[in-house]
């Protein structure tokens, strides 16, 4: 079987039977998504990668608590989720912007980059990426983490509702709501 097929409550079964090389297709499968949803809440690379990080060595550690009737992607964001809030506690000693802008260098991607860049288009691109996470940071607490999960963490709303303890019609309504909110925070031209 090869790795790529391997479901992930199989591979959670094969890791805790001792194919431990096996946590590395789990780590390289949500890698990219758990680092984007838990830089949505340090707002900061090095941190994000800190505690992207940290998570995977704490989720190798409780596997064995894991419970196989629940989606493996729906823990491991749950312990992210605890985990950057442990770390904005742990930092909230000093002082932090949400008014904060970013360089283009640290900010986040929203698309990925043209093989031809188009100076025109990495500008457009640069704005509407600071406009979005200025507007992001802006949001109430419940959306921001919402549009976190959906968009960076890429979790389906099943998932998101499972993880929030949410009915699934009310993650929906609050994401509508959170997206209505995110384009009033919008300057006019990028809507």
């Amino acid at each position: 079987m090869a790795g790529t097929e391997v479901a992930d409550g199989d591979a959670v079964r094969r890791v805790l039977e001792g194919e431990v090389e096996l946590y590395t297709l789990l780590v390289e499968r949500y890698r990219t998504r758990l680092y984007r949803f838990v830089e949505r809440y340090t707002n900061d690379p090095e941190d994000a990668r800190d505690v992207t990080q940290e998570v995977f060595l704490k989720v190798y550690g409780a596997l064995d608590t894991y419970d196989s009737r629940y989606k493996f992607s729906t823990w491991l964001f749950r312990i992210a989720g605890n985990a950057a809030i442990d770390h904005l506690r742990r930092r909230r000693l000093k002082a932090i912007s949400l008014e904060a802008s970013r360089d283009d260098e640290g900010g986040r991607a929203i698309d990925p980059r043209d093989e031809r860049p188009d100076p025109m288009e990495d500008l457009a691109r640069a704005r509407l990426r600071k406009a979005l996470d200025e507007a992001i940071e802006r949001l109430p607490d419940d959306y921001r983490e919402l549009i976190s999960l959906r968009h960076y963490g890429e979790l389906p709303y099943e998932e998101i509702a499972t993880l929030k303890g949410m009915p699934l019609g009310t993650v929906k309504n609050k994401l509508f709501r959170a997206r209505q909110a995110l384009r009033d925070l919008l300057p006019p031209e990028l809507v």
